[in-house]
């Protein structure tokens, strides 16, 4: 079990580290990606925010999607992706974004892709299932030794 950690505590601007662990994508009844590394950028009120490599993802899962780019002021304009099941069928609209050409202190994240965990399957890090942060905004990803409270949380007002 990895230490308990409270997102009360994570820096701002946030913390980028590269991880080894396992992370796991999965849609369908498939693991559309699996990798024994990550990217996970950690901000006040916020669970991590996982990252996977490309080459992670099944051939077939990865589609770029339409609409605007949006905007972080750390790490600068994202663009988004759908995810599918192997054969491109049951796919989620919009569920991936990525930084392909993120700011110099995000420059990590260059073409590394993170997934809503809401809007696929399943997330799995360390073995262990994943929550969503609340909110239809925020892509987070809760773990069982991530301790809010975390934006987006209705009943926390405070932080939204």
């Amino acid at each position: 079990m990895q230490p308990v950690e409270n997102v009360s505590n994570y820096p701002r601007p946030p913390l980028i580290e590269l991880v080894s662990g396992s992370v796991e994508i999965w849609i369908a009844g498939q693991a559309i990606a699996q990798d024994q590394r990550y990217v996970r950028v950690c901000e006040t009120f916020h669970p991590p925010t996982i990252y996977l490599h490309p080459s992670a993802f099944r051939p077939g899962t990865l589609h770029p999607s339409t609409g605007r780019p949006s905007f972080c002021e750390w790490k600068g304009v994202a663009s988004y992706w759908d995810v599918s099941a192997v054969d491109g069928t049951d796919r989620r609209i919009r569920a991936g974004w990525s930084y392909s050409n993120p700011t110099q202190a995000f420059s990590l994240l260059a073409g590394w892709i993170s997934v809503y965990p809401r809007r696929v399957d399943t997330c799995m890090l360390e073995e262990e299932m994943v929550l969503a942060q609340p909110g239809e905004f925020y892509g987070g990803w809760i773990s069982p030794w991530i301790q809010g409270p975390f934006k987006g949380d209705p009943n926390h007002p405070e932080l939204i």
